[in-house]
């Protein structure tokens, strides 16, 4: 019985659009709906969309699931229509924006993969930060120097746990980065002498022409200069809640939906449950998150901490991706979360400073 109400059903939703769209080509649009369905859309949103594809006079209907720019034109006349309607709040309007969001994200990954990957170590950019690995000896950070030639030049591979006088000539290494913007790599070379380059003590080591590429990134990052207050993470309470406090102030450096980078004085370290609270047009967001990596610089005491969130509700992860995306409108404000009296956030930005010290 139920199979055959599926099928009545689909027959039925057959009929409903070859009838609706006599005046249209309707070869397109039936191809517009099972393209749609393979892209996981259900047959009310492929509805809405088509009134939205309608709407933007696109010719070809079929080729926004393979066009950025098509695609892009239609979240941000959505975008547009429903704030200007008052329906940007609405739980289904945020849910129908999710799926769209999702399946923008998907066609600007795959086409940025496309662009910037490599595939030997010829092709990694002077000034690339790198970790080296020496198999029963530990990890060392390092970044390249030089590359051009039958070798490439990387800086004298330093960690602090190890002797600095290491003789590195004969060394079998292996090789780790992460390219910004795609992926990482990683790749097994051998050390050919130790040099000075630049005036650095460096190392040259062999190529490879087989770059083994890992963890590809997960969601379009952009840099995104904001202030932002930065608070302990209380998981027994709701971690999402916006707090009525200011915390201690940092600087965002970069924002996607998946996390955040910032700068805050002092020191910290990796495995933090911590949340920044900053404001996007002038609207609340709160990213309870993380902490996956440090980069601490003794010089300023200072540090950039990259968080990966915890997973957002829906409309607080469509208003960042909306920045991402570029698709608010101008907000030159650098506003926090909520007004603080300049004297007031000072004093407490100075007596909070001296927390971050003990986060380690």
């Amino acid at each position: 019985m139920i199979p055959f109400l599926l099928f009545a059903f689909a027959l039925v939703a057959v009929i409903y659009f070859l009838t609706y769209f006599n005046r249209e080509k309707s070869g397109n649009w039936i191809q517009f709906f099972s393209k749609g369905k393979e892209a996981g859309f259900t047959i009310k949103d492929l509805e809405q969309l088509r009134r939205l594809v309608a709407s933007c006079k696109i010719k070809d209907p079929l080729s926004i699931f393979n066009s950025q720019s098509q695609f892009e034109t239609i979240i941000r006349s959505m975008v547009k229509t429903v704030q200007l309607s008052g329906e940007y709040n609405d739980p289904a309007t945020q849910l129908f924006l999710s799926k769209l969001f999702d399946y923008f994200k998907k066609i600007e990954l795959e086409a940025s993969e496309n662009k910037s990957r490599i595939t030997n170590s010829r092709q990694i950019g002077e000034g690339q930060p790198l970790r080296v690995l020496v198999a029963g000896t530990g990890v060392y950070k390092s970044e390249v120097v030089k590359n051009f030639g039958n070798y490439l030049t990387i800086s004298r591979p330093v960690n602090s746990k190890s002797a600095a006088t290491m003789q590195w000539h004969g060394v079998k290494i292996s090789v780790y980065f992460w390219r910004e913007d795609d992926a990482g790599y990683v790749f097994d070379s051998e050390v050919i002498d130790e040099v000075f380059s630049k005036g650095i003590s460096s190392l040259k080591v062999d190529h490879n022409d087989s770059l083994f590429r890992t963890q590809k990134r997960k969601s379009m990052r952009i840099k995104f200069k904001k202030a932002a207050f930065l608070y302990i993470v209380n998981d027994i309470d709701n971690p999402h809640a916006l707090e009525k406090r200011p915390g201690l102030r940092c600087m965002l450096e970069d924002i996607s939906d998946t996390g955040c980078a910032f700068k805050v004085h002092g020191q910290a370290s990796t495995g933090l449950r911590l949340k920044l609270q900053f404001s996007i047009n002038k609207i609340p967001v709160c990213m309870p998150a993380t902490v996956r990596s440090v980069e601490y610089n003794q010089e300023t005491n200072t540090s950039v901490l990259r968080m990966e969130a915890d997973p957002l509700p829906i409309a607080t992860r469509n208003h960042i991706l909306c920045e991402v995306f570029n698709m608010l409108p101008e907000d030159d404000e650098d506003e926090l979360p909520f007004r603080v009296l300049e004297e007031e956030a000072d004093t407490i930005t100075a007596a909070k400073h001296e927390q971050i010290e003990g986060f380690e």
